[in-house]
C-alpha cells in the first residue's frame, strides 16, 4: 500500500482539526478588525498576524490524521511538520 492510501484510510482528527481552524477564524476576524479600525496597520503586524493564521490553517491540515497524543505532546518535529504549507497536489492546486 503507498502512502496516499494509508493515510487516506486513517481517520482525520476532527477535535484537532477544528481547534485549529476555530484559531484560524479568530486570527482572521482580530487581522481584519484591526486592519479596518487602524489607519496606520502596518505591513510588519499584518506579516505576524499571517503567520499565526497561516501555522493554525496549515496544522489543521497537515495534522489531520494525527492521534489526540500526538497533538497533546506536539513534540518539536511534529510541530514543524504540521506547521509547513500543504504542496498543490495535496490541496488539489495543481493543473
Amino acid at each position: 500500500m503507498d502512502t496516499n492510501q494509508h493515510e487516506s484510510n486513517r481517520a482525520m482528527n476532527r477535535d484537532a482539526v477544528l481547534f485549529h481552524l476555530c484559531e484560524a477564524k479568530e486570527q482572521l476576524d482580530e487581522t481584519i478588525a484591526e486592519m479596518t479600525g487602524d489607519p496606520n496597520y502596518s505591513l510588519e503586524a499584518f506579516q505576524v498576524e499571517m503567520s499565526h493564521l497561516y501555522h493554525h490553517l496549515n496544522t489543521a491540515w497537515n495534522g489531520r490524521n494525527a492521534s489526540h497524543e500526538q497533538h497533546n505532546a506536539c513534540v518539536q518535529s511534529n510541530f514543524d511538520l504540521w506547521r509547513k504549507f500543504p504542496s498543490n497536489a495535496e490541496l488539489l492546486l495543481d493543473n
